[in-house]
């Protein structure tokens, strides 16, 4: 391995220190007094940028080159960072923080991995990304941990995560700066909004994508809900141990990461991803047995299941399709923002029923991705890509549908009063028709609201997607 893969490394590392908003959400939650759902839009504000600045950086780094590109994600990154080492005196600079670093995290994704193989000697970019991804799962790592060993042995808060990830992203700066590179150029058009959009009408591909964005979900929502899970099943104190169970999830994707290129020389992808959703769905199902060491060692089994899942779908789909390869990039990165929709979820159903069965939201991401797993290892066929208008209408009714029935879960989920749950008139006005000593309801009649749109808008999300499906199913049977 050559010097000069040591930068993109360090890249790399700083790509995992955005995980770390994951571990922020019980942390913020105390410092600050939040709800669980307020705490949830942490992970939102963090990930919806990849959703927001994948697709435009590809196109950008086609223009600059990728070491301009990985410079300026390290740079926003280290911004949002001294932003916060100097104090969080808000919970909006926080936010801030969070956005800056989830920006240049995004960015870093778009130019990381094929600036691997522009440093890479011949044959050796597989393993040199593979090496990557354990580098970028220490970096998820030191999220949980540092927050615990600084407060165990030196007294301090968990703000001092900041400083240290500071110190570490000017050290990649520097190193970046210095990097030699003969950038590789592309021999097929680079991707653009139209083109990645159009190839959306591949029921394959939607599914794929579909799956990066509800594994991104899953793996932000379980990292988030382990120290709540923890706190309010077992009683543990966050701060001192409750963050350890975070660590031990995601010790458990360290090494699930390192091994699984181990394993992948002996088991084909196709059968080592239905494996790994099948062990995933059974440590989230130990959740919901009442013992704390089954606990524990669902987190870590759960780590293990989530370690390859990314990895695993995003080289099935390139290899079906490689002459896409652009396209697929640009989609499987905009679909992180699957990290940003998901914590929200499951904020809203802890917040109305229980932080244990909001683990619901990341078992039903898994049960689709293994769902995705067994059409995948069955051999589903990749059609044509082509246009087809007719296909607007399944997509136009399956999304209405959605709207329909992920408003009324809202509406169930709206919470409660002295006087129980307000009717759907007082919701559907936000409280404007309450009057004298009701009118201290308009509060939560505005929550509700909110909480019924927010059900309409995962709802026409989740719809859309069937839509697709259905429609790709439809076109591989007329291929």
């Amino acid at each position: 391995m050559r010097l000069r893969t040591f930068p993109v490394f360090l890249a790399f590392l700083a790509m995992g220190f955005a995980d770390a908003v994951g571990p922020f959400v019980s942390l913020a939650k105390k410092e600050f007094q939040l709800s669980n759902a307020v705490a949830s839009l942490i992970p939102f504000v963090g990930f919806v940028m990849f959703g927001l600045l994948s697709i435009p950086m590809g196109v950008f780094q086609d223009k600059r080159g990728k070491k301009f590109v990985l410079m300026l994600g390290l740079v926003v990154a280290l911004i949002g960072l001294l932003n916060a080492a100097f104090g969080l005196t808000s919970f909006a600079r926080f936010l801030l923080t969070v956005l800056l670093v989830g920006a240049g995290a995004a960015i870093l994704q778009v130019s990381g991995n094929p600036i691997m193989r522009d440093v890479s000697d011949p044959g050796k970019y597989a393993r040199n990304l593979s090496l990557a991804q354990f580098v970028k799962a220490i970096g998820s790592l030191s999220g949980p941990m540092i927050p615990v060993l600084a407060a165990k042995y030196f007294g301090a808060s968990w703000g001092v995560i900041f400083p240290i990830y500071a110190v570490a992203l000017v050290v990649a700066v520097a190193a970046v700066a210095g990097l030699r590179v003969e950038e590789k150029r592309s021999e097929h058009q680079a991707a653009t909004l139209r083109s990645c959009l159009a190839l959306l009408s591949n029921g394959y591909v939607l599914m794929m994508v579909a799956a990066i964005f509800f594994y991104v979900g899953a793996e932000v929502s379980v990292s988030a809900g382990i120290p709540l899970y923890l706190k309010e099943r077992f009683d543990i104190d966050i701060n001192k141990v409750g963050l350890l169970g975070t660590g031990l999830f995601f010790t458990a994707l360290t090494i699930g990461r390192f091994s699984g290129g181990v394993i992948l020389n002996w088991i084909a992808p196709r059968k080592f991803f239905l494996a790994t959703c099948g062990v995933s769905v059974l440590a989230l199902l130990g959740l919901f047995v009442p013992d704390r060491t089954l606990a524990v060692a669902s987190f870590f089994v759960a780590g293990l299941g989530f370690a390859n899942i990314f990895p695993l779908v995003f080289a099935i789909a390139v290899e079906a399709m490689p002459e896409h390869t652009n396209e697929l990039s640009g989609l499987m990165v905009t679909a992180i923002l699957g990290g940003a929709c998901l914590p929200p979820l499951m904020g809203l159903v802890a917040d109305h029923s229980s932080v244990q069965l909001s683990f619901l939201v990341p078992l039903a991401a898994i049960l689709y991705i293994g769902w995705t797993a067994l059409n995948v290892h069955k051999g589903w066929t990749v059609p044509q890509v082509r246009e087809s208008p007719g296909g607007k209408p399944t997509v136009a009714i399956a999304a209405t549908s959605g709207v329909v029935l992920g408003g009324y879960v809202g509406f169930l989920l709206r919470p409660n009063t002295l006087i129980g749950q307000l009717p759907f008139k007082t919701v559907i006005s936000r409280g404007a028709y309450l009057e004298g000593l009701d009118r201290l309801l308009v509060p939560v009649a505005q929550t509700s609201f909110n909480t019924m749109v927010a059900g309409a808008i995962v709802g026409a999300a989740v719809g859309m997607i069937i839509g697709y499906l259905m429609l790709g199913r439809h076109r591989d049977r007329d291929a």
